[in-house]
């Protein structure tokens, strides 16, 4: 029951009328979040350790619109063994892209003021704050991040909230992540933060409906309202919608369509 709800709920609002324009006057604005991964040469900052990698994904209004942003980052010093191990990426491999303070601009103008999500913020938002300050930019506000290692704690008490382990929760396809990767991990993250956020909605649907329930004929009810996407689903989504009603057995909609 719970995956029926999830699905409708996910193409419910996929295939709604996409909107013109984010900023109508008396539209509803669009909800801009960027899902965010670094790699680095250590784990840290004190050390002298240096971003190598990053990868961001945009969902709009908890949606996948398919817009990335990724680069290599020249750390300009060597990369330590661990690291190597882990992200695969060598300072040989490295020292041919431009160093931090050459990608910043492009890097801001993408994620621009919005919302940040990341796994474990506090690590990331370090490493960038430290970059910022060496070519003397404004470090990023943590006010403006979802942390999702937080948020996974937090609703799955003593169960692991590893990216690993939220994508097996979640049935969610990590084959490609041979190694970490900014892009590959952020694109990971963004699939898990979704879910989650479904989730969220899902129980205050439900607790709205206990409530209508509960209310004893006052006549209140607590509306949850999800927002219309402003674009069209992707190619991937509207095939996984049409694999999805495939698997629903003599539906309603079939009496239409041959009326």
């Amino acid at each position: 029951m719970l995956n029926l709800v999830r699905s409708l709920m996910h193409f419910l609002v996929s295939f709604n009328k996409c909107r013109a324009s984010t900023d109508q006057p008396g539209k509803k604005r669009m909800i801009r979040e960027i899902i965010l991964d670094t790699e680095t040469t250590g784990l840290s900052v004190a050390d002298g350790d240096r971003i190598t990698e990053i990868g961001c994904v945009e969902i709009i209004d908890k949606k996948l619109t398919g817009l990335t942003y990724h680069t290599y980052v020249n750390p300009e010093r060597e990369v330590s063994d661990r690291a190597v191990e882990i992200s695969g990426l060598t300072y040989e491999f490295l020292k041919v892209y431009k160093p931090f303070k050459d990608v910043s601009r492009e890097f801001l103008e993408f994620i621009r003021d919005d919302r940040l999500v990341i796994h474990n913020a506090p690590f990331d938002i370090g490493f960038l704050n430290y970059e910022f300050s060496v070519i003397e930019l404004n470090s990023i506000d943590l006010s403006r991040v979802i942390d999702t290692l937080t948020m996974a704690r937090e609703k799955y008490p003593g169960s692991p909230a590893t990216l690993d382990a939220l994508c097996r929760k979640f049935n969610i396809d990590r084959s490609m992540r041979t190694k970490h990767g900014a892009l590959i991990d952020a694109k990971l993250l963004a699939k898990v933060y979704i879910e989650m956020s479904v989730e969220i909605v899902q129980k205050s649907i439900f607790a709205a409906e206990n409530s209508r329930n509960d209310n004893d004929g006052n006549g209140l009810e607590t509306r949850i309202i999800i927002p219309e996407r402003s674009f069209p689903p992707t190619c991937e989504e509207v095939a996984a919608h049409r694999k999805f009603l495939s698997t629903i057995n003599r539906p309603l909609w079939d009496k239409f369509d041959k009326s």
